[in-house]
């Protein structure tokens, strides 16, 4: 799938974020087009025509490509006269009318996925207050795109291959348990809820998949319903993480992660933490 399909909604979600928080009355962004190093300007927002729509910034060039080549936000007071950035969009950028622009890059694991603009139709100097707050909206597009990737990487582990059979090992199960428990960390930080559901119906699929049973796994056992955070909190359990560095993943107190340890070990009648995560892998809730 190509990755401006993959991102359309994060995009056009973060351009109505990126208006409201900075002010800014044009937005407009998108992501790196798959195995590239140019941005296609997929979404626009505030924008009176379409001259940017659809627009191809290579890396170097223009202000958005100046971001992408350094990696950091970067912005001008007067994008058509400005002597820090070169000038191969001058053209659709004096059709919409803007001057003052601000561009913020998109960065998953060290590596530019995009960008997003703001911009003014008057030259005025964008302060700190502006340009921290473009850059808050881009960390959230970096994170569902981090969510994104965990949730494809976790569906492609749990699709069956030929020949795999019996043969599938304890080390590349420990590999699907451990993404499966960063993926449920990552659930609670998404503030959309499609996104959301999405990804906790992408941990039940995987938690749920036919696949061959892997040493030490037996028949699931009758259904036992938890709280998701409890799911949670056993996923990171299952991982060998310790309670203080689970309540580090999932944003809790060590005290709460404890409190839902409990709970989740009473309801599958379970003595220890070993015995919680082997129940709940019995009972179809973690892989």
């Amino acid at each position: 799938m190509a990755a401006e399909t993959v991102g359309t909604v994060e995009i056009r979600t973060a351009l109505l974020r990126l208006r409201r928080t900075t002010g800014l009355p044009v937005a407009f962004g998108g992501l790196i087009e798959s195995g590239g190093r140019q941005v296609r300007i997929q979404e626009l927002s505030g924008t009176s025509t379409t001259a940017l729509r659809a627009l191809t910034v290579s890396s170097g060039n223009g202000l958005g490509g100046k971001a992408l080549a350094r990696s950091r936000p970067c912005a001008v007071t007067d994008y058509s006269s400005s002597r820090h950035i070169s000038h191969e969009y001058d053209a659709p950028v004096q059709a919409e009318g803007l001057r003052s622009v601000l561009a913020v890059p998109i960065v998953v694991r060290r590596r530019v996925r995009g960008v997003l603009y703001g911009a003014l139709r008057d030259a005025q100097p964008l302060g700190d207050r502006t340009l921290g707050a473009a850059v808050a909206v881009a960390r959230d597009v970096e994170q569902a795109l981090v969510v994104r990737d965990e949730a494809r990487a976790l569906l492609a582990a749990a699709e069956p291959r030929p020949g795999d059979g019996a043969g599938m090992n304890a080390g590349a199960w420990e590999q699907v348990r451990e993404a499966h428990g960063v993926l449920r960390a990552l659930v609670p930080r998404i503030g959309d809820p499609t996104l959301r559901a999405e990804l906790l119906a992408a941990c039940g699929l995987l938690a749920t998949a036919p696949l061959p049973d892997p040493p030490g796994r037996s028949v699931r056992a009758a259904p036992v319903e938890l709280a998701p955070r409890e799911v949670d909190v056993l996923a990171c359990v299952a991982a060998g993480a310790t309670n203080a560095v689970a309540g580090e993943r999932l944003g809790l107190r060590p005290e709460t992660v404890k409190a839902y340890l409990r709970s989740a070990m009473r309801r599958l009648g379970a003595g220890t933490r070993l015995e919680a995560v082997v129940a709940a892998r019995r009972a179809g809730l973690l892989p």
